[in-house]
């Protein structure tokens, strides 16, 4: 887990719950090759880089997961099948199948809940200082998801109870026009952990944003995609 510029000024907080690729040694490569946890399966491509230009551009903190969502997904409730997944776009995890509970609480212990406990306290630490916070959650989607393409470049998931998502929304739409998603390529559901964790017991707006993974693969795609969304996350606080 990295915290980029922990005392941001902007009021943004931008979490990162899928951007890194890392598995403890001990756990070698969970029985997969290295292609796929070069891929999508294994973590938000993009997202590390492009959260910490943003968090630049915008003098904002940006907290990243350093660790893979196949080791545990920070996107999934503690004991959810999901949160320690077996399968993940048709292909087995052999080092997930058949853990004891104990070893399921010991990636929760020593992964999970230390990147939740940062998200947290910089939360705290905001509402201690009397500055307001809007908790933004990053992610990226891989274009072809079990052979379906997927046509938008960046997508806004909510529960039609964000005004900050439907102002950032209607700015994309105003920029993207249909290539950018409301709900899409995911809907906001009972399956999202991090918002509703710190964003619903603080009374707090959030924006959970997801860009197309071939958008910001490689640094000059994240420059880019940073300072148009810098832009878009801008105007909609003001």
């Amino acid at each position: 887990m990295s915290v980029t510029i922990p005392g941001g000024a902007c009021p943004l907080l931008l979490v990162g719950d899928h951007a890194g690729r890392a598995i403890p040694k001990s756990l070698g490569r969970l029985g997969l090759a290295a292609a796929d946890l070069d891929g999508h399966i294994a973590w938000d491509i993009g997202i590390a880089g492009l959260g910490e230009r943003l968090a630049q551009r915008l003098d904002a903190t940006f907290v990243a997961q350093a660790y893979s969502r196949l080791v545990v997904d920070c996107n999934r409730r503690p004991g959810a099948a999901a949160a320690i997944p077996e399968m993940s776009d048709g292909v087995a995890i052999p080092g997930n199948v058949g853990l004891t509970p104990e070893a399921a609480a010991a990636r929760r212990d020593e992964i999970y809940q230390p990147y939740q406990d940062a998200i947290a306290e910089a939360l705290d630490r905001r509402a201690r200082q009397g500055r307001p916070a809007l908790l933004v959650s990053l992610h990226s989607f891989t274009p072809v998801m079990q052979g379906q393409s997927r046509p938008w470049l960046m997508g806004v998931l909510h529960r039609d109870d964000s005004q900050f998502s439907r102002r950032v929304l209607a700015l994309l739409k105003r920029e993207l026009g249909e290539a950018a998603g409301d709900n899409q390529p995911y809907r906001m559901d009972d399956t999202d952990n991090t918002v509703p964790l710190h964003a619903d017991p603080r009374g707090l707006d959030y924006l959970e944003l997801e860009v197309r993974q071939d958008l910001i693969a490689e640094p000059a795609g994240q420059d880019e995609a940073a300072a148009f969304i810098a832009g878009v996350l801008a105007d909609s606080i003001a």
